[in-house]
């Protein structure tokens, strides 16, 4: 066993293997660029591209051609949300999305607000989940967009989709949705459930860093937010990565395959982490305990523990207090401030993401390691 034990999936994922061999030919036998169309190698990674596309839609169950591969989920999200307010600006500039978004949608939103948008940011209740109802009453004659998170970050919680999409559609608004966490982990179909716009990023299934996309359903429009060379149908310019396109392919693909086994896998090892750690570490609690939530991650909260000790002092596990883009701020997650913790309860809260290669020797000595780091702690704390 390999320590620091990897419980970080949520931050990032290794690259699986078979990933990085379906890349490699990429990068130094078939080097050419996908956008030149006069001599094989052009033709070839213009064919592997295409075959990424492909693999990426038959995962969400959309249409290859509205595939825009972008360098990650948080261009997506400004692409996706710039793009639409830019185009139907004329019919209104007002947006809903949700205080507990990722800041690639929040920060992306106060841009849009300096530029003369409205944003109205819904309240979840104290488990991370808004409803159908919340966004039928916040939709105005000039909404234009209604972007909800699919699967929570830092807390896993599974919003309803389907339904509100629907609330959307009915008051002429486009949906979207970042899936950064959900696609690979969850089975989404993107016509099924009305989802106009969807994020995803590649590092977040086991592909590699700067390469992920934005799927587009067929009748949506959006203003490209990088101009020169039209390519990516003149929604995102740019030189195509081919071996991190392929490699995104490639995980999609996988993830297609194994899915089912590997959630249901997953399941089993986060309830055995959670339910030991409650069982045995008083005055502990999960943040968003709910049965729609990510099968994969539990968030736990350790009161009278102080928060970046118990970070400090568990050596031999990898874990965080957070989403990995916010983990330089040394405010506590605003996502748990929202849901009513305090800030000593918020600070003394991780996340245990785990994934494809986490083993139950892992998750035992993790229990141990915890019980025993926490124990330790609280004997003559005073927090």
């Amino acid at each position: 066993m390999r320590l620091p034990v990897y419980l970080d999936y949520n931050a990032t994922t290794p690259v699986d293997p078979r990933v990085l061999e379906a890349m490699l030919p990429w990068f130094t036998e078939h080097f050419g660029n996908a956008a030149s169309r006069t001599h094989l190698y052009g033709w070839t990674a213009e064919e592997a591209v295409a075959t990424a596309r492909k693999q990426v839609a038959k995962l969400l169950r959309a249409n290859l051609k509205e595939v825009v591969f972008t360098s990650g989920a948080t261009e997506a999200n400004n692409l996706a949300i710039k793009g639409v307010f830019e185009k139907y600006s004329y019919k209104g500039k007002h947006i809903i999305t949700v205080v507990t978004e990722h800041k690639a949608v929040l920060d992306t939103c106060h841009h849009i607000e300096q530029l003369g948008g409205e944003v109205t940011y819904l309240m979840p209740d104290s488990h991370g989940l808004i409803t159908p109802k919340q966004v039928n009453d916040a939709l105005r004659s000039d909404t234009i967009l209604v972007s909800v998170m699919y699967a929570n970050n830092e807390i896993g919680i599974i919003q309803p989709v389907r339904e509100i999409a629907a609330v959307a559609h009915a008051g002429g608004a486009v949906f979207h949705t970042d899936a950064t966490q959900a696609v690979g982990k969850l089975p989404i179909d993107m016509t099924e459930e009305g989802i106009d716009l969807l994020s995803l990023s590649a590092h977040k299934l086991y592909g590699p860093k700067g390469v992920g996309a934005l799927v587009v359903r067929q009748g949506v429009e959006i203003m490209a937010q990088m101009d020169g060379g039209g390519h990516e149908r003149g929604r995102r310019s740019g030189t195509l990565n081919v071996p991190s396109i392929v490699g995104l392919g490639k995980a999609c693909e996988l993830a297609q395959k194994e899915m089912g086994a590997e959630t249901q896998r997953l399941g089993l090892l986060r309830d055995r982490l959670e339910k030991g750690i409650l069982a045995n570490i008083p005055h502990t609690f999960v943040n968003g305990n709910t049965p729609l939530r990510l099968a994969h991650l539990t968030n736990i909260c350790f009161e009278h523990v102080d928060g970046e000790n118990l970070l400090l002092s568990l050596k031999d596990i990898a874990v965080s207090t957070g989403s990995a883009c916010t983990s330089a701020s040394v405010l506590p997650s605003y996502v748990l401030k929202i849901l009513g913790l305090t800030d000593d309860q918020a600070y003394a809260s991780l996340r245990f993401s785990l994934g494809r290669f986490s083993t139950e020797e892992e998750i035992d000595f993790t229990l141990q390691h915890v019980v025993e780091v926490v124990e330790r702690m609280r004997v003559g704390s005073t927090v």
